[in-house]
């Protein structure tokens, strides 16, 4: 028996939209849950965007206060894709609310932040699912699996990236993504957050880490009106840039295994060039996200002129199976998102989790203060 999840989306910039197309379509990839989603509210203080998302997307009501939201019966799960710095208030006052919630890293703007989310998560006996997509591609699920089944030996060193150019224009707009209080940290949240997952999800806990960072663009334009995603700016009164365009980071991990971090959102001539190299004993893998449906593989018992194969995923990968019948078909971005709420869902139906979880939040963000702290002394920092 399908039962009906009231479900609230709260902020309604380019990830509440993906978040609500994902809910949407969820139920025909994943026919089998037992549950289904019914947007109930949207919430989102810009004038005139909740009642147009309700129009285009079928939300039965629209709040400017999220507050609303957590006062409502009719929703048993948020997702929240609001700013940065709203994560640890409306996370915190949901879960106590007793809504399961769907949040986007890097849930807060600190590890206290990201820590104070998942004591309410658990306290309230909720689920808490977090917006680390990249782990859902069926190909890095893939690598995981011939990692931990020793196929390329013991793994020595990774090196993850994430390159792109959102920031790159001299005129993009001074948003909140560039101000300590209201965006935290800048490429650290925005895109090493994902980094550190990821080489979690393979290589297991990091242990230590040294780090530097820079600010490229030093002064924006503030914007005159309300935006949404990477909007340009011109004419208006210049502000400074408060935190981080770029970060490189070595990383210790607890198996012995070493590993380089690199991300930058000013990264001229490179458009979401995110991916790993992770190398063993025995063999590597290698992921692009830009082919996101390849895994290059070496393995064998060449070790010197080995080859690399590359290996076109398909149903037997990940959750591929539910989007697609055949191999190398292609997959995209809002695809990992479907998956991401298929884990929160099937979360809330069974009480157990799947998927990214608040603990993997509280470790990644953990590793963001580290770089934080080790940019700022020049040190190794444990963890």
């Amino acid at each position: 028996m399908v039962s009906a999840l009231g479900v609230a989306v709260v902020g309604f910039g380019w990830m509440g939209r993906v978040h609500t197309q994902a809910y949407a379509r969820v139920p025909h990839h994943f026919p089998q849950l037992p549950v289904r989603p019914e947007l109930v509210t949207v919430v989102e203080d810009v004038p005139g965007r909740a009642e147009e998302a309700a129009e285009r997307f079928g939300f039965a009501t629209t709040a400017r206060d999220w507050r609303e939201v957590a006062a409502d019966p009719r929703v048993h799960a948020v997702s929240i894709t609001a700013p940065n710095f709203l994560h640890r208030e409306i996370g915190v006052s949901m879960a106590e609310a007793g809504k399961h919630i769907w949040i986007e890293k890097p849930v807060g703007l600190t590890a206290a932040d990201a820590r104070a989310v998942a004591d309410a998560v658990a306290k309230a006996g909720v689920q808490g699912t977090v917006g680390f997509n990249y782990r859902n591609a069926p190909a890095v699920a893939y690598a995981r699996e011939l990692i931990a089944a020793g196929e390329i030996g013991t793994v020595t060193h990774v090196r993850v990236r994430l390159f792109s150019d959102y920031a790159a224009h001299p005129e993009g707009a001074l948003t909140w993504r560039y101000e300590r209080e209201r965006g935290g940290s800048g490429v650290l949240g925005d895109l090493a957050s994902h980094g550190v997952d990821l080489a979690r999800f393979l290589l297991g806990d990091i242990t230590a880490l040294t780090a530097d960072t820079a600010i490229f663009v030093p002064e924006r334009a503030r914007p005159s009106g309300a935006t949404a995603g990477h909007t340009r700016a011109t004419g208006g009164e210049l502000g400074p840039v408060e935190n981080e365009d770029y970060v490189n980071c070595l990383l210790r991990f607890a198996s012995g295994a070493r590993g380089v971090l690199e991300a930058s959102r000013v990264a001229v001539g490179e458009q979401n060039n995110y991916g790993f190299e992770v190398h063993g004993t025995k063999g590597a893998v290698l992921w692009d996200f830009r082919r996101m449906g390849e895994l290059g593989v070496s393995r064998g018992t060449a070790y010197q002129d080995q080859s690399v194969s590359t290996v076109f995923v398909g149903p037997g990968h990940g959750a591929y199976g539910a989007f697609q019948p055949g191999s190398a078909n292609a997959m995209g971005y809002d695809d990992l998102k479907v998956i991401e709420a298929h884990h929160f869902l099937r979360s809330i139906a069974e009480g157990t989790s799947h998927g990214a979880t608040l603990a993997d939040a509280v470790h990644s963000a953990t590793a963001l203060d580290a770089m934080s702290r080790s940019a700022e002394s020049g040190a190794w920092v444990s963890l």
